[in-house]
């Protein structure tokens, strides 16, 4: 089975946290979610989960995604988090697939994976991309290889379906589409 961790910092966006978990999950993929403190993580909004496991346990031996919602503060937490970028840089190294929305393409940008790649961020924000290398571009989704960002809350549900593609297949994510009415909503994803 497929599998992916999402890291949630105190301060995440919760739509963007709980969207892709959802739609990954309605995919079959299993989704870790990963605390980087071990009780219940609030969100940006005051919403609380109880993360799977703590950072601590994660071995990327098992894992083929890494994904990071965004948020304030909570991107500031991932990216001040030094475990959380060893991570990243593992992951990439092993080229599996690295995605991260809102503010959270900061944390790969400081995590220094984003050289030469082109990424978004949300608007406004771009500057947090050069200084790590990366090429700023204003699409809502942008991928670079192994990596996925995009924008933000607007952009989660067609952000969690572009993973379902990646990490399973082109009929899986059209069926979770159809079924979620997505394709009825928004016709270019």
């Amino acid at each position: 089975m497929t599998s992916a961790i999402i890291f949630l910092a105190s301060g995440f966006e919760e739509i963007e946290a709980v969207t892709i978990i959802d739609v990954l999950r309605r995919s079959n993929i299993k989704v870790v979610v990963v605390g980087l403190i071990s009780n219940e993580v609030k969100g940006a909004h005051s919403i609380k989960i109880i993360p799977d496991i703590n950072i601590d346990k994660i071995d990327l031996n098992n894992i083929d995604a890494v994904i990071l919602p965004g948020g304030s503060p909570g991107y500031k937490n991932l990216k001040k988090n030094k475990k959380v970028l060893e991570i990243i840089k593992e992951a990439f190294t092993k080229n599996k697939l690295i995605a991260a929305i809102c503010a959270a393409p900061a944390v790969l940008s400081e995590a220094g994976i984003l050289k030469g790649k082109k990424c978004t961020i949300y608007p406004g924000m771009e500057n947090e991309l050069i200084k790590g290398g990366g090429i700023p571009q204003k699409d809502w989704i942008v991928e670079d290889e192994n990596i996925i960002t995009s924008q933000g809350p607007a952009t989660a549900l067609p952000f969690a379906i572009r993973l379902v593609e990646k990490l399973t297949n082109k009929e899986t994510a059209k069926i979770l589409k159809e079924k979620t009415l997505t394709n009825l909503v928004l016709k270019n994803i």
